[in-house]
């Protein structure tokens, strides 16, 4: 048997911890000296402790580690640990692309961005179309892309893009496009020919991850204010490289179009 101070030791968990644990029903001691209270742990629960710490470095809550250490079915045990690790992930790739985002804003002498107005024909495509929320946005924006990649096949015509209506940045909830060019637009299930209008747009290129593109979205706002007049309509982005084409995020390219009325 082993002390609450040697265990304490041996794990670099701390006594308080392990009281914790105790109380939580986590890590309970072998034996409790009924006329003392002292807590005796086995050297058989060395590596439990070690498991439980970890577990918690990883920001696993008490709850969830106790569910963890309670299944008794490794695979199973394994699927709960992975499930966080994807949601770590997901935190961590949204620290470091708010990491990026800051970084450029508080850059005192940014680059200044490139900014190609342009004439856009109309033209017919194989669209996705609702509305949506914000927060709903990725999700749905998934489940389009990959069924209109279905309807399309081999018959892409160029990048895919989507037209997003002011009301999903005002109002947090708007009419939402996603389309993939096609030579013979397909009509299956949600995808249908679409008609895009002919638009005048202020374009420029946001590098990399979709995360920070608002940074992006600022400094083109900033150049139309300054050498355009904005006029209503969707925003526009082409996805000129992203996922599908290249799988280091710093190589995606998605071009972002204003629409804008030209003066000359």
């Amino acid at each position: 048997m082993l002390t609450i101070g040697e265990f304490s030791r041996l794990t670099h968990l701390s006594m308080r911890t392990l009281r914790r644990y105790h109380e939580a029903g986590l890590l309970e001691p072998a034996v409790v000296d009924q006329a003392t209270n002292y807590r005796y742990y086995s050297v058989d629960q060395i590596p439990v402790a070690q498991v439980i710490h970890r577990l918690r470095e990883l920001g696993i809550p008490l709850s969830d580690v106790q569910r963890i250490l309670r299944t008794p079915e490794p695979d199973a045990r394994a699927a709960l640990v992975a499930e966080h690790l994807r949601r770590l992930e997901d935190v961590l790739n949204r620290t470091r692309a708010a990491v990026v985002s800051l970084r450029r804003l508080l850059d005192p002498d940014p680059a200044p961005i490139h900014v190609e107005l342009r004439a856009e024909p109309a033209r017919t495509v194989a669209a996705v179309e609702a509305v949506v929320s914000v927060r709903d946005i990725e999700a749905w924006f998934a489940g389009a892309m990959a069924e209109l990649e279905a309807a399309v096949g081999d018959d892409v015509a160029g990048p895919p893009g989507g037209n997003y209506d002011n009301a999903l940045f005002e109002q947090g909830r708007g009419h939402a496009l996603v389309y993939l060019p096609a030579t013979a637009p397909p009509r299956i299930g949600r995808v249908h020919p679409v008609t895009l209008p002919a638009a005048e747009l202020a374009v420029t290129t946001h590098m990399g991850e979709h995360d920070g593109v608002e940074v992006t979205y600022g400094e083109l706002g900033t150049w139309v204010v300054r050498n355009a007049m904005s006029v209503a309509g969707p925003v526009r982005e082409v996805y000129v490289v992203g996922p599908r084409d290249a799988r280091d995020p710093a190589a995606w390219r998605t071009e972002i179009g204003w629409p804008v009325f030209r003066l000359t």
